[in-house]
């Protein structure tokens, strides 16, 4: 089950994302994270523009992208790196694209190249190079002779978003690409550097307790089937009255039917059949093997299957998910 076990900053940096993208939209201040060469920049010398374009997205279905891809490609980069590290690369490939971001204005002005649609786009696709990098794909699959891995439908989520405001959302997703490619080539010394204590003590003091716990979901045991409460007919105080010294004879067995039968091998494939009693060496052994189940779920087990390996199977099952 996909959580944000060991992956705070990433689950902050989607709360963070999702927020400033609500709040500019209630508020209708968007146009505060449009980024223009001309004249937010050239004119106005607005530089902070920068770096507050970054923190929204300008549509909800560049927000609905964003978001997927975060919690895809963010969290299982945090987790190779660690939160201290993933953090440092957040803050350092935003400030290295946005340094690169103006330089590209600058260089493709020429080129029509004048504005650049808010969003995160060039700290989606710096994580989804280490993505690509660190994380191998799981399993590959075929459709009409073509090879597709477990990570393509990432990658068209990106070349989506790449393309929703184009020529600007390109030009902002490889100067994200080329960052993290720079950090990762530690050609200036990037990748050894770490957010300094202060920086780390106000995160935990403040930012932690709005984000929330991350702690992964607990496994439930709601797996294992509940006992079945099967009540017997009392054989107390049950006086047998016969008239008879000659044992009664035993009435003939009923021809087994079609139904019957197909009745019979329906049980078997459902493991509809009558409760067995367990022995006490039976759920020793068996508790010995899962001391974390309950002894109650151990005693249903055994009495829902012909043998011990078959309730050790049943409680496998359970636990691996």
């Amino acid at each position: 089950m996909a959580s944000f076990h060991h992956a705070p900053v990433s689950k902050g940096l989607m709360l963070s994302v999702g927020a400033f993208s609500l709040i500019f939209s209630l508020f209708d201040i968007k146009h505060y994270i449009h980024l223009q060469l001309s004249p937010h920049i050239s004119r106005d010398h607005q530089y902070w523009r920068l770096l507050i374009h970054q923190l929204a997205c300008g549509t909800s279905g560049d927000l609905l992208l964003t978001e997927i891809l975060l919690f895809t490609a963010a969290i299982e980069v945090e987790r190779q790196f660690g939160s201290l590290k993933f953090a440092s690369f957040v803050f350092v490939s935003t400030a290295l694209s946005a340094t690169l971001l103006f330089a590209a204005l600058l260089l493709f002005h020429g080129l029509s190249l004048n504005t650049v649609p808010p969003g995160p786009f060039a700290l989606v696709f710096a994580i989804l190079y280490q993505y690509h990098r660190l994380v191998p794909s799981s399993y590959d699959y075929r459709i009409f002779l073509v090879t597709f891995s477990n990570k393509s439908h990432i990658y068209l989520l990106a070349t989506q978003l790449m393309i929703s405001g184009m020529p600007g959302s390109v030009v902002a997703s490889l100067v994200g690409l080329l960052a993290s490619q720079l950090y990762n080539s530690d050609i200036v010394g990037l990748k050894v550097y770490r957010l300094p204590g202060w920086a780390q003590r106000l995160a935990t003091r403040y930012l932690t307790p709005l984000i929330g716990s991350t702690r992964a979901p607990r496994r439930s045991n709601l797996a294992i089937p509940e006992p079945v409460n099967v009540t017997l007919p009392s054989t107390e105080n049950t006086e047998v009255i016969t008239t008879s010294t000659a044992p009664p004879a035993e009435a003939p067995e009923a021809p087994t039917t079609g139904t019957s039968v197909v009745r019979e091998w329906m049980n078997e494939l459902t493991g509809r059949r009558g409760l067995r009693e367990p022995s006490a060496t039976e759920i020793e052994e068996v508790i010995g093997m899962f001391p974390d189940v309950p002894r109650q779920s151990v005693i249903v087990a055994l009495r829902q299957t012909p043998n011990t390996e078959s309730a050790v199977e049943i409680l496998l099952r359970a636990n691996e998910r």
